[in-house]
């Protein structure tokens, strides 16, 4: 039981306040949107030097994660890289989305947060090997498209380096990240959120911090538990009404299990 109570303490101890930071960027149309509570916690979990983004379009998740930073004071680099063209998955655009993020992110950002506006390969050789501490792919969705994005950004990870994959849940033809998904866990440690299509957190650093450590030790109802606290903090974000009975309930039962 011991061993519980220290788990959960990992997970929440001195964290607890990322959970109740809003959404910034609510009214824009996004699958992360349930994962932006999450987004508010990896920061201050993992308490990085470096993030970076693999896939942005219109900045939910990047603006949850530059938010974060902001509100802890934390000393971290932001990068959102992204062509801003859009794919065939995320169909096609103009400029429109790239200059309405860019002028949201500068006022609020900018002295942190940066938007390359190039593909993922050609970013590559901004980031010196192992600089990069949370790293988020949310790019074209094949199979292929997805390996070679973790394969060719993983050397850029630190020793401490977590790395998240979104539409891991998503299983309709053309969408790959599922198979490398079940590939991946099997080499790192991991969690799976099961909301919002889906969102893999792999640890692949050599040292793991300690919260990320906690998070891939959850197997079953435990894991099913936690997976639903971050899905209603993040609805609650969204929702100021609700956000605070939401949350109490869901961090009391959360530590209710730990007895």
């Amino acid at each position: 039981m011991a061993d519980r109570s220290n788990m959960f303490s990992a997970l929440l101890d001195l964290k607890v306040e990322a959970l109740l930071l809003d959404s910034r960027r609510s009214n824009k149309p996004s699958a992360w949107h349930g994962h932006v509570a999450f987004a508010h916690w990896i920061v201050a979990a993992t308490a990085p030097r470096s993030v970076v983004e693999l896939g942005t379009h219109h900045g939910v998740s990047f603006a949850a994660f530059c938010h974060a930073v902001a509100s802890f004071g934390m000393a971290v680099k932001c990068h959102a890289v992204d062509t801003w063209r859009g794919d065939e998955h995320a169909g096609y655009y103009g400029d429109e989305i790239h200059d309405e993020l860019k002028a949201y992110i500068e006022p609020y950002y900018g002295s942190f947060a940066t938007m390359l506006r190039m593909t993922f390969d050609d970013a590559l050789p901004t980031f010196p090997d192992g600089s990069i501490d949370v790293l988020h792919i949310d790019g074209l969705h094949t199979y292929e498209a997805c390996r070679h994005d973790f394969e060719g950004w993983l050397p850029k990870m630190s020793d401490r380096g977590v790395v998240m994959l979104h539409d891991t849940e998503v299983t309709e033809p053309g969408f790959g990240v599922v198979t490398l998904w079940h590939e991946l866990r099997k080499r790192y440690p991991s969690f799976s959120f099961t909301h919002s299509f889906g969102l893999g957190v792999l640890a692949v650093g050599s040292r793991v911090p300690p919260g990320i450590g906690a998070l891939c030790s959850l197997r079953g109802d435990e894991a099913v538990r936690v997976g639903r606290l971050f899905e209603r903090c993040s609805s609650a974000a969204r929702f100021s009404e609700e956000r605070w009975q939401r949350l109490g309930d869901d961090l009391a039962a959360v530590r209710a299990s730990m007895y």
